[in-house]
C-alpha cells in the first residue's frame, strides 16, 4: 500500500495520535457534555465565598470520561501494543480513570459530597504503584543502555532501576547503591526501597494533580506542559542517536511512548477548549486522578521521576500550600487555643482568588510558571 511505510515512523505515528485525541477530545467532547448536561450530571459546589463560585453549580461534571477516551482511542490505533512501556500506560489510564470515575459517581448519582473514602483512594494508589515498581524491577523486558553509542553494533542491555539525577555530571544513579551494604545481595533486595518510592511518587502526584484541579482550566494546562516536556524526554531517551550526542541514558523501546504522550498532550488540550474559563464541563477526579498518575508512572518509566519536583512544580506548590496551611492550623490551635492560617485560603490559586485576582489571570500566570519550569528540566540534559 503507497504511503503505508510511514506508519514506521514514531514521528508520524506521534502527530496522527495528537491531531486524532484533539478531533476526538472537541468533536465528540461536545456531545459528551451535552449528555451530561441532559442526564444532569452536575457539579455540586461547596461554598467557599468566593466570587463567581456558586455560578458554577450544576455544571456537568466527570468531564474526564473525554480525556481517557482522546488518550486510549489514539493509542489503540497507532501504538505497538506489545510494548510494555505503553501496556503499562494504558493500564494506568484505566485503573486511575475507575478510582476517579468511582469517585465521581458517589458524588454525583449517590449525593454524597465526600465521595469515594480517601482511603480507598490510597489503596488505589498504592496497588497501581507496587503494579509499577514491581513490573519496571521484575520484568527483564525493561532495560536501559547507560553510555550509547550509536556506531556500535556490540552494545549489550542492562536490566537496572538506575535512574537521572539532575544537574550532575555523571548522572545515573541505582537505587540498589542505598542499599550497597548488603554487598552482592544488594540488587536482589533493592526492590524494598524502588517499590515503596514509586508508591510515594504515584500517590503525591496524582493527588497534587487534584489539588490544582480547583479552577477553571489549571490542571488540565498544567498537565499539557508536563506531557509536552515528557513527551520530549521520551523521544530524545528512546533514541539512540540522540541519546548518544546528549550522553543520556538510552532506553530500548521507550521511544513509542512518544505515541501516548501525544495523545496526551492532544487530549488535554482539546478539553481545555471546553474546561477554559467559564468553564462548560469540569473533569472531576475522573480526569484529574487520571492525569496525575500518568504523569507520574510515565516519569518513572523514562527514568525522570527525580524531575518531577521541578517539572510538576505548580502540582507541588498546591500540595505544599495545603500542608503547611493545615499543620499551621493544628499547630496554632494546639499551642494559643485559636488556629491561625498561612495563606488566606488553600490550595494557594483561592488565595489569591482571595486577594481579588481573577480565575483568568491566576490560570494564566499558573501557566507561565509551568513553562518555565518546563524549560528548566529541559536544560538539564545540557546543564550538569
Amino acid at each position: 500500500m503507497p504511503g503505508a511505510n510511514v506508519f514506521q515512523y514514531i514521528s508520524f505515528r506521534a502527530a496522527m495520535a495528537i491531531i486524532t485525541s484533539l478531533l476526538i477530545s472537541m468533536v465528540f467532547g461536545k456531545s459528551l457534555i451535552e449528555m451530561l448536561r441532559k442526564k444532569q450530571v452536575g457539579e455540586s459546589i461547596r461554598d467557599l465565598g468566593l466570587d463567581g463560585q456558586m455560578e458554577k453549580r450544576g455544571t456537568p461534571t466527570m468531564g474526564g470520561i473525554i480525556i481517557i477516551a482522546s488518550i486510549l482511542i489514539p493509542t489503540l490505533l497507532f501504538a505497538e501494543l506489545n510494548n510494555i512501556y505503553i501496556i503499562l500506560m494504558i493500564f494506568t489510564t484505566i485503573w486511575m480513570g475507575i478510582i476517579g470515575f468511582i469517585d465521581d459517581y458517589i458524588k454525583v448519582f449517590k449525593k454524597n459530597k465526600k465521595g469515594l473514602r480517601g482511603i480507598f483512594k490510597v489503596i488505589g494508589q498504592v496497588s497501581l504503584g507496587i503494579i509499577v515498581g514491581s513490573v519496571m524491577f521484575f520484568n527483564d523486558d525493561i532495560a536501559i543502555i547507560e553510555n550509547p553509542n550509536s556506531s556500535d553494533s556490540t552494545i549489550e542491555q542492562t536490566h537496572s532501576i538506575q535512574t537521572t539525577i539532575p544537574f550532575v555530571k555523571n548522572n545515573s544513579f541505582d537505587y540498589a547503591s542505598l542499599i550497597g551494604w548488603a554487598g552482592e545481595n544488594a540488587w536482589k533486595w533493592a526492590w524494598l526501597i524502588y517499590i515503596p518510592l514509586v508508591v510515594i511518587i504515584i500517590t503525591a502526584v496524582s493527588n497534587g494533580a487534584n489539588l490544582t484541579d480547583g479552577i477553571d482550566g489549571l490542571a488540565t494546562g498544567t498537565s499539557a506542559i508536563i506531557g509536552a516536556t515528557l513527551g520530549a524526554f521520551a523521544w530524545l531517551s528512546g533514541n539512540i542517536i540522540f541519546s548518544d550526542y546528549l550522553n543520556i541514558m538510552y532506553i530500548p523501546d521507550v521511544g513509542e511512548l512518544t505515541i501516548f504522550i501525544s495523545a496526551f498532550v492532544g487530549a488535554t488540550i482539546g478539553f481545555l477548549w471546553y474546561n477554559s474559563y467559564p468553564a462548560q464541563v469540569f473533569m472531576g477526579d475522573t480526569g484529574s486522578l487520571t492525569l496525575g498518575g500518568i504523569i507520574a508512572v510515565f516519569a518513572i518509566l523514562i527514568r525522570k521521576e527525580l524531575l518531577i519536583p521541578v517539572l510538576c512544580g505548580i502540582f507541588l506548590m498546591e500540595s505544599l500550600s495545603v500542608i503547611m496551611q493545615v499543620s499551621w492550623f493544628k499547630y496554632t490551635k494546639n499551642k494559643y487555643g485559636e488556629g491561625r492560617r498561612i495563606f488566606k485560603m488553600s490550595p494557594i490559586h483561592h488565595h489569591y482568588q482571595v486577594l481579588g485576582y481573577s480565575e483568568p489571570k491566576i490560570v494564566l500566570r499558573f501557566f507561565i510558571i509551568g513553562i518555565m519550569l518546563a524549560v528548566l528540566t529541559i536544560i538539564t540534559l545540557k546543564i550538569r
